[in-house]
């Protein structure tokens, strides 16, 4: 067993090196085909080669789009030396020319003026200027360029240097009357006007503000409609008309796909607040979970101000549940929200006995994280002695100076640590927590420099923190915790973003849980700490964040069926405790009418002793390898309630239950919006027609990102483009060196 882990571990690691690699390679050809890198990636493709057996990628390639050859994707440099300059492509040395066949760069006008110059000019360089192939044009542009310029002096003009932009715009404008030119394309027809305006208006909302409609005005854009044959936009038709009937589409798309359900969840995100300049805000986005797996938008609400009271939101949750479910508000099953748990939520299930609401899991995870930088006396240690190393750095010139030294050494260093503002309440923004770490950890070797220094030791004669820091900084317990404190952050938060990422069922919840408690104490055994004060502090959140529907998903879920050794396979009933169990019995009783209750509870005893057949348990548990990531993942996750609606009819009561649980999601976490989103809100004011038009907008953009499975948002997307574009070579040297570890 542990060779095939190991095997597998092995092929993992290969498969993401190989994709790494060609990611790398494609990043780089993309920047140099916009003219930003080497030349010769005009002419190769990077390609994935892939094992015929299992079909995962295995190596990587170059191909040649000239010929179609495929080379070794190493040193794509030297390829390009010796397939393309050499010769050895027959179809590249059809693309050169002579550099006498290109178009001359004088104008017509210059020729005529030094007419006699240019032909000296020509006769001197005769016939050795045709041997210049194409490839030899950038070298000349460079020397072209270091060469003084042969035009005349500019002509001295009373209003000295700035009369040269108006006079190039006069002889511009002299020049266009001379020889109007034609647009350079045709004009459009209706029909292509209107599919391109289309396309447009989508790109326009998909944006979900973060291209202003104001750009549709600017001179540019409108220069460059014109030059592709596209008349001029009318921004109130984008904000208008088009807006109204994108919308339209999209509301008969949604509506009709939830009156499809027989039932649906209702997610809710974005109820925690987020302060900026202009105070506390909330854009609450409201989205519905369906059986089948899909999502569909419902809306999007504002709030300004401060944080909104339990009983309105819970009012705001059963509105948004009327609206959505019609005369039938046992469509829907329950709700799951970011935030309310305790209240708003409890008293919708109080009310209505068939709902099953929920609080995010994410949510759960990441105020553990709070819990533990509140409680646990490793965080405040850490915290006070990184906050004494940096105010030292940051403050005392004297110690800059000696970092700076290092510098002039060649040594890469920030120049100040970055440290959470003074009013900052680290326990609700561990981000700033955790750059502090980061840049305490990077300074690590050389503060051990710094210490032993002699203009540093004169500092220390002279100021009690410093001699402080330095007994800080040569402690190596101190680093022991700053590394253990960051690595317990980055646990969590690796957990985290593959649950937002798998956005997981309700019948996942405790084998995560469970996944994390077994983490955290191989995390306790190698840092050397007790597990005492760590279990304390997840139990107690453990228990703020459960619900007794997780365990009751966990049993009739077929995925965590256990095989036993007569060849059944049983829930696992096992891994519960005591009041777990009691949990699972409450909830189905809670769930189905009175008549039915004992019949559940008899169906469930059934359960209990005979499970599913061996077969469709198996067919259930499948998994297979996700071609992006390379995790094994479970081949059709509806097949779990698929079985109880095909295979198990005879449970009838237990059924309903069943089917109505295992699709329910365990996170809120929905699609992403951009900042510009919240401003359009906030820019609104109270208009009642601009927060319509503003809702509108979200919900056309929203239905978008769902059709193409899309939920980041923009300002992700531009942090990863420019973290791709940190500079060809380094890209290049970290593709090359994963080359070594296949």
């Amino acid at each position: 067993m542990s060779n095939s882990n190991s095997v597998d571990a092995s092929e993992d690691v290969a498969v993401r090196s190989v994709n790494k690699r060609y990611e790398g390679l494609m990043t780089i050809r993309t920047k140099a085909v916009k003219g930003k890198g080497a030349w010769y990636w005009a002419h190769f493709e990077p390609i994935l080669i892939r094992n015929p057996e299992t079909n995962m990628p295995k190596a990587v390639k170059l191909k040649c789009t000239l010929c179609e050859a495929a080379f070794s994707a190493s040193n794509p440099s030297r390829t390009a030396s010796e397939h393309l300059k050499r010769g050895t492509c027959p179809n590249f040395s059809l693309m050169l020319k002579p550099i006498s066949e290109l178009p001359p760069l004088a104008s017509p006008s210059s020729q005529q003026n030094h007419r006699k110059r240019s032909s000296q000019s020509q006769q001197a360089v005769g016939t050795s200027s045709n041997a210049y192939p194409m490839n030899m044009v950038d070298s000349f542009a460079q020397i072209a360029q270091a060469v003084p310029s042969l035009s005349p002096m500019p002509p001295v003009l009373s209003g000295g240097k700035q009369d040269l932009g108006p006079l190039a715009l006069l002889e511009d404008s002299v020049k266009k009357l001379k020889s109007p030119k034609a647009s350079s394309f045709p004009a459009l027809s209706k029909e292509q006007t209107d599919i391109a305006f289309d396309i447009l208006a989508d790109w326009f909302y998909e944006s979900c503000g973060s291209v202003l409609f104001s750009s549709l005005e600017h001179p540019k854009f409108k220069a460059f409609l014109n030059q592709v044959g596209l008349p001029a936009v009318l921004k109130r038709e984008f904000w208008n008309a088009k807006l109204d009937s994108k919308f339209e589409e999209a509301r008969m798309d949604s509506e009709a796909r939830i009156r499809e359900a027989a039932f649906f969840q209702i997610a809710s995100d974005g109820w925690e607040v987020k302060t900026s300049a202009n105070g506390d805000r909330f854009l609450v986005k409201v989205m519905v979970n369906l059986p089948n797996g899909t999502r569909v938008f419902q809306k999007a609400m504002y709030f300004d101000g401060s944080t909104l009271p339990s009983e309105y939101v819970e009012e705001v949750l059963w509105e948004t549940v009327r609206g959505t479910c019609g005369n039938n508000a046992q469509r829907c099953v329950g709700v799951i929200t970011d935030k309310y748990k305790a209240k708003a939520l409890r008293n919708l299930e109080l009310q209505n006995h068939w709902m099953v609401n929920l609080s995010c899991l994410l949510q759960g995870f990441f105020s553990l994280i709070k819990d533990f930088y509140r409680e646990l006396p490793l965080f405040r240690t850490v915290t006070e002695n990184c906050f004494k190393i940096a105010n030292l750095i940051n403050s005392k010139p004297q110690i800059r100076n000696i970092l700076h030294k290092f510098r002039l050494q060649g040594l890469e260093l920030p120049r100040f640590i970055r440290v959470p503002p003074s009013k900052c309440d680290i326990s609700k923004n561990v981000g700033t927590f955790i750059t502090m770490l980061e840049d305490i950890l990077s300074f690590s070797r050389i503060l051990h420099v710094v210490v032993l220094d002699d203009s540093y030791k004169v500092v220390c004669s002279e100021d009690l923190t410093a001699r402080e820091v330095a007994d800080i900084i040569q402690d190596v317990g101190f680093w022991n915790g700053v590394e253990a404190a960051r690595s317990l952050v980055k646990l969590i938060m690796g957990m985290a973003e593959d649950i937002e990422a798998e956005r997981p069922l309700v019948g996942q919840c405790l084998p995560l849980w469970e996944e994390l408690k077994a983490k955290f104490k191989e995390w306790c055994s190698k840092y050397n700490f007790s597990e005492g004060p760590i279990e304390k502090i997840v139990e107690k959140r453990f228990r703020k964040n459960y619900h007794p529907a997780w365990s009751a998903a966990f049993i009739l879920d077929p995925l965590y069926l256990v095989r036993d050794p007569s060849g059944k396979y049983l829930p696992p009933f096992k891994y519960l405790t005591n009041e777990q169990e009691k949990d699972v019995d409450k909830l189905i009783t809670r769930l189905v009418s009175r008549e039915e209750a004992h019949i559940a509870l008899m169906e469930l005893m059934k359960w209990r002793s005979e499970g599913l057949d061996p077969l469709y348990a198996q067919a259930v548990q499948l998994k297979q390898r996700d071609p992006v990531t390379g995790k094994m993942k479970i081949a059709n996750p509806q097949s779990s309630r698929l079985v109880w609606e095909t295979c198990l009819k005879e449970f009838k009561s237990l059924g309903k239950v069943a089917i109505r649980l295992l699709f329910l999601h365990a996170t809120s976490c929905g699609i992403k919006c951009n900042q510009s989103l919240a401003r359009i809100f906030s820019g609104q004011g109270q208009s009642r027609s601009g927060l319509e038009r503003a809702q509108k907008l979200a919900f056309v953009a929203a239905h978008a990102k769902l059709e193409k499975g899309d939920f980041s948002s923009a300002e992700e997307k531009d942090a990863d483009v420019f973290g791709a574009m940190s500079g060809e070579d380094d890209m290049m040297n970290e593709v090359l060196a994963d080359t070594s570890s296949i």
